[in-house]
């Protein structure tokens, strides 16, 4: 499976595009009956529509990842552990839920961004 847009976009820090890319990618596949659901980057595309602030269809996604996903990928369930507390408005949750965990090298700078992100709009609702 080719995900060279994906990386490009991650390399470039383009990550508003990322979750419009993952949803592109994932409806190519499945028109072609390509079976990817084992190698697809569920962290990444869940995070994605987290960072654009899209938690339904973050929602959605989480909803369609299969139950062997979920078990045998656990950055997958600290990703989607972000957007549950985004859903609930629970912003301290959101920040232990982001430190809680040991993100791999290609979701860490996503996470990142998205926290400081995060931090300069909490901040602004605060205020």
């Amino acid at each position: 499976m080719d995900f060279s847009v994906l990386n490009e976009a991650l390399a470039s820090k383009s990550f508003n595009k990322i979750a419009d890319i993952c949803d592109n990618l994932m409806l190519q596949v499945a028109a072609e009956g390509v079976p990817f659901r084992d190698e697809w980057p569920f962290a990444i595309h869940l995070l994605g529509h987290i960072y654009i602030d899209d938690i339904n269809s973050a929602r959605f996604l989480w909803k369609s990842i299969p139950p062997a996903i979920k078990e045998s990928q656990p950055e997958v369930v600290a990703a989607w552990k972000i957007g549950q507390k985004l859903w609930t408005r629970d912003y301290a949750g959101v920040y232990e839920a982001i430190r809680g965990f040991d993100w791999t090298q290609q979701t860490q700078v996503l996470v990142a961004a998205f926290s400081g992100k995060a931090f300069s709009i909490i901040v602004f609702i605060v205020i």
